[in-house]
């Protein structure tokens, strides 16, 4: 099956595409991962808008939805330019629609939020728990919640150190709720932990007795939402790498030259570029077809989500070997861009849950023997 964009959304990309060229081409992406420099960028997204897309107006957005969303992850992880506050808010903000304000100054202010969950396994999975104490004077909601004391850890949170707003899952006797921390309140501690794909960045999360907000949203829709949309738009990131990856390794096999000719003009190098190529082409439509899915509420939603973590991711750290091994060494030295793409394919496969994971979600809601 092929998916063919609408032209309005072929606009968008080559639009987003021309704008990061522009603002993130390689060497400027080189020195802001040098020097551990995510704000630079972060602001552009902001100020030019980009951020806004894919939510309604409303909550401060400029419309479309998770298919927008998917090909602004595509040309992000196309240029592995830093994404994890741009990732991370974009799974906060449905959290964040029963206070508008809140959302829109994540959109449009830069506010930026972060969902605290373990950034090794999908968001509706339960994690380490928070516990809930009593609450404090001032801090009802104002939207059918309560206040709320928080204490405990959340390991590897996407986007910590970037969010001001963090987003908690904490269980109560109801079951799980979500409570919204600002990030700077005393009592919350944000420890950076180092990857080496240096476009993301997590952190751990202490509370030690942070007053908290309780949301009225529905915790489990929230965080069974969020691990769709988490799947679809880390599968859409290593889209975007695994086509960088391929230009990247046929413009190198045309250049190099073994034995007097191009390492591109050997059979081995032509199948694994051939490879690489058809991998990119499905997970093109894979990704496309489950982001409309889980937008639209499909019934197989959550199957068609999780084939597209499952393959797609997959299929970019395949891209990424083929890739490193057609450059050589040379593709995993700093100055090359290779490495950028190489190691944002390999932090996808394992972000939000590793394939093993969402396969077993596969096999658990297929039936593998018809039923008698």
């Amino acid at each position: 099956m092929r998916w063919d964009l609408a032209d309005e959304q072929e606009m968008f990309r080559d639009s987003l595409g021309e704008w990061l060229d522009r603002f993130a081409p390689a060497d400027t992406v080189h020195g802001w991962l040098g020097a551990g420099d995510a704000a630079t960028f972060e602001g552009l997204l902001v100020s030019d808008g980009w951020l806004a897309v894919g939510f309604a107006q409303e909550y401060g957005g400029q419309g479309g939805g998770l298919l927008e969303l998917a090909l602004t992850a595509e040309r992000l992880g196309r240029h592995s330019a830093p994404s994890s506050a741009w990732t991370a808010s974009v799974l906060a903000v449905e959290a964040l629609t029963v206070l508008p304000e809140r959302a829109a100054a994540v959109l449009t202010d830069g506010s930026f939020a972060a969902l605290a969950v373990d950034a090794d396994r999908p968001p509706d999975e339960p994690g380490p728990v928070v516990e809930v104490g009593a609450g404090r004077a001032g801090l009802d909601g104002g939207d059918g919640g309560d206040g709320g004391v928080l204490r405990g850890t959340v390991r590897s949170v996407l986007g910590a150190d970037r969010a001001r707003q963090l987003i908690v899952p904490a269980g109560t006797a109801a079951g799980r709720a979500l409570f919204l921390v600002d990030a700077g309140t005393e009592g919350v501690g944000i420890r950076a932990r180092e990857l080496l794909d240096r476009s993301r960045s997590v952190a751990d999360v202490d509370l030690a007795d942070v007053p908290a907000r309780r949301l009225g949203a529905d915790a489990e829709r929230v965080l069974a939402q969020a691990a769709l949309r988490a799947a679809v738009l880390v599968a859409a990131d290593s889209l975007g790498a695994a086509e960088r990856m391929l230009r990247l390794a046929v413009e190198y096999s045309k250049q190099r030259r073994q034995f007097g000719v191009p390492i591109g003009s050997f059979q081995a190098v032509k199948h694994a570029a051939a490879s690489i190529l058809v991998a990119v082409e499905a997970a093109r439509s894979v990704v496309y077809f489950a982001a409309v899915s889980v937008d639209q509420g499909h019934e197989d939603a959550a199957l068609h989500a999780a084939t597209a973590k499952a393959q797609v991711t997959a299929a970019g750290e395949q891209a990424a070997d083929s890739a490193l091994t057609m450059h050589g060494a040379i593709g995993y030295t700093w100055e090359h861009e290779l490495q950028l793409a190489y190691k944002r394919a390999k932090l996808n496969k394992r972000l939000f849950g590793a394939p093993g994971v969402w396969n077993e979600r596969l096999a658990a809601a297929l039936p593998l023997l018809p039923v008698a």
